[in-house]
């Protein structure tokens, strides 16, 4: 069965997409912890991140590390925050996130609230920081 992060991808549930490749995939949260709160998955459906080949993995990395660069530059923040869990979605994924400091990266906190028209530009204004 299809999770919930290949659908996304396939377009049968819609999401704020920020980029992609060959490989991979990265979208804003519906939930953030922070404004800019994305989230970055392999195209190649695979529940554990360390489940990857090398050659995925890495391509996974160097995507995410684009991607942090340009929330950095539209999102005022001191770094992107690195989570993966992978409990929630069987599909390996990397949260990125907006921090100013340790404890804004608390997945108990209360989550942050944005308006579609806020998070349809926000994505786009990520976006536009890519190549």
């Amino acid at each position: 069965m299809a999770s919930i992060f290949s659908k996304i991808m396939q377009g049968q549930i819609p999401c704020y997409k920020i980029a992609e490749n060959e490989h991979c995939f990265a979208f804003l949260d519906i939930r953030p912890l922070k404004q800019g709160h994305t989230l970055v998955v392999p195209k190649k459906e695979t529940d554990y991140l360390f489940d990857l080949e090398d050659s995925e993995y890495l391509a996974l990395q160097k995507f995410s590390k684009e991607v942090a660069r340009a929330i950095k530059k539209e999102v005022a923040c001191k770094r992107i925050g690195v989570v993966v869990l992978g409990f929630e979605v069987p599909h390996a994924h990397i949260h990125l996130i907006p921090i100013n400091n340790e404890s804004e990266v608390n997945f108990h906190n209360p989550r942050v609230q944005l308006s579609n028209e806020e998070m349809i530009e926000l994505a786009e204004k990520i976006a536009s920081h890519l190549k």
